[in-house]
């Protein structure tokens, strides 16, 4: 059967391809952070005010503030003034350890200054929220920050075990001015020595129980 060119081409022409792709959209999901956002009109700025008053006065608490030493007079000069014959002649004299870390505490009355090894307390910790909270959180838990003034000299370890051993001796300090203190301090906590410390390197092991893995063949 033979077939023209010309037939061929008119059947071809007289098809009709018809195709239309589905196209799909392109979303983008985005995850929402974990921020905290305020929107506000003109009208609720006072209500606004007054909560980041209160979130301010709330930190205040946590956080020690600096301290306000009277005539320009230094830090060192200050602790040296207020502990005459040295942080070892004191009355209220605790210690507190934790980890490698030992704190010599010593309270005294006064608004609520924190002085350790000389120098300001948010110098030393490196301005540490944490940290400076454990330094406090006696006596907030009594309601007594403003109350009492803390000097410190510590040594061994880290600052995050320093900051704990301050804890530990700052409680024991408030039980030694009362023994009234010590039901808020013990469901708090505060009076129990964390004994827990890193476990020792062994012999044949890369840390204290990570070793190499092991191979059959």
């Amino acid at each position: 059967m033979a077939l023209s060119i010309s037939s061929l081409t008119s059947s071809f022409t007289s098809l009709s391809f018809s195709h239309k792709a589905k196209s799909k959209p392109f979303a983008i999901s985005f995850v929402p952070s974990r921020r905290f956002t305020i929107t506000a009109s003109a009208s609720d700025t006072e209500s606004i005010a007054e909560i980041l008053a209160n979130a301010a006065e709330a930190a205040a608490r946590i956080t020690p503030t600096r301290p306000e030493l009277p005539g320009g007079m230094s830090v060192e000069k200050y602790m040296k003034s207020r502990l005459p014959g040295g942080i070892a002649a004191q009355e209220i004299l605790t210690t507190g350890r934790r980890k490698c870390a030992v704190a010599r505490v010593a309270l005294q009355e006064g608004n609520g200054k924190i002085i350790v090894n000389y120098r300001d307390a948010k110098d030393y910790f490196q301005g540490n929220a944490v940290y400076l909270q454990y330094l406090t959180r006696p006596l907030v838990a009594l309601g007594l920050e403003k109350r009492y003034d803390i000097f410190v000299k510590t040594h061994g370890g880290g600052l995050s075990g320093q900051a704990q051993a301050v804890c530990l001796g700052v409680a024991r300090a408030l039980l030694k001015i009362s023994e009234e203190n010590r039901p808020t301090l013990r469901n708090e906590g505060l009076l129990t020595r964390d004994a827990r410390i890193v476990e020792r390197k062994k012999a044949g092991f890369k840390k204290a129980r990570k070793r190499e893995q092991f191979s059959k063949r």
